[in-house]
């Protein structure tokens, strides 16, 4: 992070005090009021909005402001805004829109979310245009047109990073009087800008092209690399940083242990409060947990959502589960960015996303109506060995860490956010120690399986001990499911993580091909314990020994 970078919590500090001598607060929430029928500004809201207000207005007094008052704690017109998801981060971009003379250019990252935004806009009466691939001459001409309509010109302009590359369109977009810039989930640059998405790499150059001064970013999860290489990229590492609190108390979090996954998240749908989200790492794997889900609970009970829905597909799709009450949703990360269902009861993380901040993403998707909800991350021996092999204290590690963390897991979280300490409102491990009690870190379908192969060992190969475990499974589970679930690609999945783990192993000779559990030796390694200065001496010993008895055998012989 920036030497010079400054921070905000909550509306507490130097940046709060000077803003309303500046800006007049009650402006704001006169044109909130107006324009989205919202009678009150929360202090974070009202932080943000002053900042991009009174950049305009040092603006005006001083065209390079930015350049001349890069310490200055207020007048910098750059900020990383960073509120947790359903913290109203739109209005700090949308009221400006109302109150600057020039257009607010917003960056999403997703067509689908640019669609949905434009419509919201439109119904609160906000003339806006939006520039994306495919548009024809036409389309582009009645846009500028509407930017430069003299009696009601568009306020906001709606893009992409991938169309804001085309050199044609920035030439235009230059000449247009554009006030603010705002780039929505802005932790895209770091998470998509160094892989598949190099076009957020050149928004720091589109920045400087069109000669906007007011920028803000705006994300909801970003640990300090994150923002550190969204500051690099956007704002040459010079930012303000405008931080919400961090916890989202009315989440609570749980780690569920197992290792045929989709069998566990089946069981964690069928109690768990509906809407539901089941999060997955793949459009295969969403496809195949929806079949799942939809096989137990009906195909009207259950969706799919990923990248590659057509446009009118996704739509379906989106419309359903905005419109359910009880519905079940398996997605990837395609769904979720902006998506304003605020009823959303349950997510569970099927799989283990990359980042910790992909994972909070996911599971703020739930409860933006201030209800209870819950968030479920199933982990199991795969996931272990991923974690195992990233590199101690990198990006990579930290949701392991989060997964066999043994202290609360919402201050792990909030300690990786770089956020405050607080008492946590929920999550397993707490709930267990409240309890005086453990939590375990086993999965009880390993386990049983395990025991199963040790009580039988040398008795069955691995596709008769896949079947025998099969029905095992289903007669344990009937009395939740009440019908039979388990199949054998599920028994399969376990006893590939067993036999992973070295904890299952395949005979040869007489007991060829039957599955037995390798044993741990006990003990300690007693050449270990002598020092190495010495071995030779033991060795010398050994072979006197040896030659000894070979001397003896031949005299009694």
């Amino acid at each position: 992070m920036a030497e010079n970078e400054k921070v905000s919590f909550d509306g507490i500090g130097v940046a709060e005090g000077c803003a309303d001598e500046l800006f007049d607060a009650d402006k704001a929430v006169q044109a909130a009021r107006a324009g989205f029928h919202v009678s009150y500004l929360f202090p974070w809201q009202r932080i943000v909005i002053a900042n991009i207000m009174d950049g305009e207005a040092a603006l005006q007094a001083d065209s390079d402001f930015s350049e001349n008052h890069d310490d200055d704690d207020l007048y910098r017109g750059r900020q990383i805004v960073l509120l947790p998801t359903g913290a109203g981060k739109s209005m700090c971009f949308l009221v400006p829109a109302l109150l600057l003379e020039g257009a607010t250019l917003v960056i999403y990252p997703l067509l689908a979310l640019m669609s949905d935004q434009k419509r919201r806009m439109e119904q609160a009466g906000i003339r806006c245009v939006v520039f994306k691939g495919g548009q024809t001459a036409e389309e582009r001409e009645e846009n500028f047109s509407a930017l430069e309509d003299k009696e009601n010109p568009a306020r906001v302009i709606i893009a992409n990073p991938e169309v804001l590359c085309g050199e044609n369109l920035l030439e235009r977009l230059s000449k247009v009087k554009i006030s603010h810039i705002s780039i929505d989930e802005a932790h895209c640059v770091s998470e998509w800008g160094d892989s598949f998405r190099p076009s957020y790499l050149e928004l720091g150059r589109v920045i400087k092209t069109l000669g906007v001064k007011l920028i803000t970013a705006f994300t909801a999860t970003a640990s300090k690399p994150v923002l550190d290489r969204i500051g690099e990229i956007l704002f040459d590492g010079n930012y303000h940083l405008v931080r919400g609190a961090s916890d989202r108390a009315n989440i609570h979090y749980a780690v569920r242990y197992a290792y045929a996954k989709k069998k566990a998240a089946l069981e964690l749908a069928l109690t768990m409060k509906k809407p539901l989200i089941i999060f997955c790492g793949s459009r295969r794997r969403t496809e195949e947990m929806a079949h799942v889900c939809s096989s137990y609970f009906g195909r009207e009970k259950t969706r799919f959502y990923h990248a590659g829905l057509t446009r009118e597909e996704k739509r379906a799709v989106e419309e359903w589960f905005f419109n359910s009450t009880d519905g079940i949703l398996t997605a990837t990360c395609a769904y979720g960015m902006g998506v304003d269902k605020s009823d959303i009861a349950s997510v569970i993380h099927l799989d283990a996303p990359e980042h910790l901040e992909n994972f909070v993403q996911e599971a703020g998707r739930a409860g933006r109506n201030g209800a209870n909800v819950n968030s479920v991350l199933i982990w199991n021996h795969a996931d272990f060995v991923r974690w195992r092999q990233a590199e101690e204290g990198s990006r990579e590690r930290a949701l392991g860490d989060f997964a066999l963390s043994k202290t609360c897991r919402r201050q792990m979280i909030l300690d990786y956010l770089g956020g405050e300490e607080t008492v946590c409102s929920g999550c397993d491990i707490c709930d267990v120690n409240a309890k005086n009690q453990k939590i375990s870190y086993k999965a009880p379908d390993a386990e049983l399986a395990f025991n199963f192969i040790r009580k039988n060992r040398r008795l069955y190969t691995r596709q008769e001990a896949t079947g025998e475990l099969t029905e095992l499974f289903n007669k344990r589970n009937l009395g939740i499911f009440g019908i039979n679930v388990w199949d054998a690609k599920d028994t399969a999945e376990i006893l590939s993580q067993l036999f992973s783990e070295k904890k299952l192993r395949i005979c040869g000779t007489f007991w060829k091909d039957r599955l037995d559990i390798i044993k741990k030796k006990k003990g300690k390694n007693l050449l270990a314990l002598i020092p190495r200065r010495h071995l030779h001496r033991l060795h010398h010993l050994r072979r006197n020994f040896l030659q000894v008895q070979e001397r003896a055998r031949q005299l009694l012989s």
